[in-house]
């Protein structure tokens, strides 16, 4: 049951982006066409799995230790580490899909970097931090973070590849029509707050 209410609350309840309104910057950039929010969306699941593995690893096991019984805490250095884990992720990522897709990383272009400064990565790790997870239990909130933001970022682009076929009026064309589509799936995603 406690990971049912995990898995369910990090992908539905607590969204990063409808509910949380972290990471929205790659939400409306790559938004456009399904194929690169699809990309983007495995990058983040797997930058976020595998950064909320590594940081509460590193929180549990390695910014608090004794010393001859005495207690050594460094936590005060764990936002600076953590960016450290992300970006090196995100350094991998993009070196791999530059080797194996590079019509993907093209196409992402400088939304991949950007995972690094991703706030819903950072704040994944945060998180972790403040509810003093464990790391399996870091490692699932993760990924089903990762997943929520995978849900949200591809119903987003297949609204909005729907809606440039229709035909609004200019006033709404373009930036602010994306922006009410995005308050609209927001006000969706109220909804799940009932299920954790």
């Amino acid at each position: 049951m406690k990971y049912l209410e995990l898995t369910i609350g990090a992908a539905l309840v607590y969204n990063f982006v409808l509910t949380r309104f972290l990471g929205i910057c790659p939400f409306l950039g790559v938004s456009k066409r399904i194929s690169t929010a699809m990309g983007m969306s495995g990058a983040v699941i797997f930058v976020m799995t595998i950064a909320s593995c590594c940081t509460a690893f590193i929180y549990n096991y390695m910014l608090r230790f004794t010393i001859d019984g005495k207690v050594i805490d460094l936590s005060f250095l764990q936002v600076l580490i953590f960016i450290l884990v992300i970006a090196a992720l995100v350094q991998v990522i993009e070196i791999v899909m530059q080797k194996l897709t590079p019509a993907l990383y093209q196409a992402l272009g400088i939304y991949l970097p950007l995972i690094t400064t991703n706030c819903a990565v950072l704040g994944a790790a945060a998180l972790n931090f403040n509810a003093n997870r464990s790391v399996l239990d870091a490692t699932i909130f993760g990924c089903f973070s990762g997943v929520g933001f995978a849900i949200a970022l591809l119903l987003f682009a297949s609204l909005r590849e729907r809606l440039e076929l229709a035909a609004p009026p200019k006033a709404f064309q373009g930036t602010p029509l994306a922006l009410i589509t995005a308050g609209i799936l927001a006000m969706a995603f109220v909804g799940f707050a009932g299920l954790c």
